[in-house]
């Protein structure tokens, strides 16, 4: 009983089957909750970590952190969450703060957290844990950590902050702690009516792999929110767990 498309990106399909049957959603096709398109359900994949088939498919990724009205009213700090998308816009992962008040509100940027990471069909495949550290040079050996885990519970990887004078700068290593990649960022981290880039490089940083981008979001949100938008782009052919393992990045810095 639906006419055309809409703007939903995928045209509606019959069924074939007589009225009155429950018909089961076919597994191919968008999932659309509340307006929201998912990404397709990829087939398994034998030896990746269940729920990463969805990034062997994709070499960029969006973030949209949500706004909290809360926030903006009080400034009370809450749970950060987070959509990411592919360049279609479709839904890949929601992602989703876990700590307490006292936590989010003392400790601020700083602040220890879990960050939960699901699938469409709810189930979480990825988290993200990072202890309380500093992130000043003057403490070099309390510096930023992150561990990656898929599923939860297996860490396939870390990011590792790396003492620097001015520049912010970080080590991407797989399970065994070896060093997988270096990603180095400006050394102002805030500008404005422009994109801050975190350039992702080779061990050696003799080549650029790939980035980890700050959106500009204009004057109103960037001057009354903290929500932030990056883009992660990456190669098509990394390692799997390395692709999450930027992601876990991406939120660290």
């Amino acid at each position: 009983g639906v006419a055309g498309t809409g703007n939903l990106g995928f045209q509606v399909q019959g069924t074939g089957a007589p009225p009155g049957f429950a018909v089961p959603p076919i597994q191919s096709q968008p999932i659309m909750t509340e307006r929201t398109i998912w990404m397709p359900i990829p087939p398994s994949i034998p030896n990746c970590p269940p729920g990463l088939e969805y990034l062997t498919q994709i070499d960029q990724i969006l973030i949209h952190q949500q706004i909290e009205l809360l926030e903006i009213l009080s400034g009370f700090e809450t749970n950060n969450k987070y959509e990411i998308k592919n360049t279609l816009g479709q839904r890949v992962y929601f992602a989703a703060e876990d700590n307490d008040c006292c936590t989010r509100n003392c400790c601020g940027p700083s602040r220890p957290f879990t960050l939960r990471i699901i699938d469409n069909l709810g189930h979480e495949v990825i988290t993200l844990q990072r202890p309380l550290r500093c992130s000043s040079c003057c403490f070099p050996c309390c510096l930023q950590e992150l561990e990656v885990q898929a599923p939860p519970g297996t860490p396939v990887g870390y990011v590792v902050q790396n003492w620097h004078p001015c520049l912010p700068k970080f080590t991407i290593q797989n399970e065994r702690r070896m060093d997988i990649l270096k990603i180095s960022g400006p050394c102002v981290v805030c500008s404005c009516c422009e994109d801050i880039n975190f350039e992702v490089k080779s061990v050696d940083e003799t080549a650029t792999v790939g980035r980890i981008s700050k959106q500009w979001t204009g004057f109103v949100k960037e001057a009354f929110t903290d929500a932030d938008n990056f883009g992660i782009t990456f190669p098509g052919d990394l390692d799997v767990k390395m692709k999450a393992v930027m992601i876990g990045a991406c939120f660290l810095i």
